[in-house]
């Protein structure tokens, strides 16, 4: 049935357009055929018809059948999406009269809070490197800078010195989509910036390495070796929650907003270009209420 189906000079044409007109990657592509031969198969074995003949009335079928096989809602929204995808293609190529899927509702997604760790274990976390030494200072500088702007792991490894404004607190960064933003941070970590700065100059061999935090060979650090070393610290100090930098980001967010910050400023700071991006913290926020008035409240 598979050959078949790779055979089929309609999902053909379709494949080559994601590479031609869209020029989306080798996976991308092969998500697309693997969500349409799926649908193919179930349409075969339940209805004995061309996929083109599908109709309307088939598509909750077909959903009510990807749920049935334990898939999440998010992985069967991707599937829905392939889908239309696929029959607008159809429908603009006039084989079909109309895309069976054009007007699928797609499943809620669960609302998934990012994980967040309390003030208590941020402090903890942030004390944790041992400052005697360059790599020492290296990290706390990177932890404090975390937390205090909230800017994501691949956004701080790739700051450079001209990126850095000591003078006033602030950051340049480069978001998602090569979004340009300010981001002011605090005193404190101003201060472990400073130092860290300071040792590194001690040592000429770095005077010309545009990045600021760099590796003990004298390059740019890697997201993955600064998780790892998150990890290493994590374990000293008896932290058992999954902690990762995006930790760090998500625990700015839900603490700023716990201490009465409005969430268009959070918004702007974490650089979401959806507000509804953002929101997902004020349920955080408000499920720690809750916990906090079932632990505190005589009645609770």
């Amino acid at each position: 049935m598979k050959n078949v189906f790779r055979k089929d000079q309609h999902v053909v044409a379709f494949l080559n357009s994601l590479i031609i007109e869209k020029g989306l990657s080798k996976n991308t592509i092969q998500s697309y055929e693997s969500d349409i031969y799926q649908l193919y198969q179930w349409n075969l074995s339940t209805n004995k018809k061309h996929i083109r003949e599908i109709k309307k009335v088939d598509t909750s079928q077909y959903i009510s059948y990807l749920f049935n096989q334990n898939l999440k809602s998010s992985s069967v929204n991707r599937k829905i999406s392939s889908l239309k995808t696929f029959f607008n293609f159809l429908l603009k190529k006039k084989l079909i009269k109309a895309n069976p899927f054009a007007d699928q509702i797609m499943p809620k997604k669960p609302i998934s809070l990012p994980k967040s760790i309390s003030e208590n274990d941020v402090v903890k976390l942030l004390d944790s490197p041992k400052v005697d030494s360059l790599i020492g200072l290296r990290d706390r500088a990177m932890l404090e800078l975390l937390y205090a702007s909230g800017v994501r792991i691949s956004e701080l490894v790739n700051l450079k010195f001209s990126d850095l404004d000591l003078d006033r607190n602030i950051i340049k960064v480069f978001g998602k989509g090569s979004k340009e933003r300010l981001v002011p941070f605090g005193e404190d970590a101003a201060q472990w910036i400073s130092e860290y700065i300071d040792e590194r100059k001690k040592n000429k061999d770095l005077a010309s390495i545009k990045y600021i935090f760099l590796n003990n060979r004298g390059t740019k650090i890697s997201r993955q070796a600064f998780w790892h070393r998150l990890k290493e610290y994590c374990l000293e100090i008896g932290l058992k929650q999954d902690i990762s930098p995006h930790t760090l980001r998500h625990a700015f967010a839900t603490h700023l907003l716990n201490r009465g910050a409005d969430l268009r400023s959070v918004q702007v700071l974490l650089g979401h270009s959806d507000l509804s991006t953002t929101q997902i913290y004020t349920h955080i926020a408000k499920q720690r209420l809750s916990e906090l008035v079932k632990k505190h409240h005589p009645r609770g």
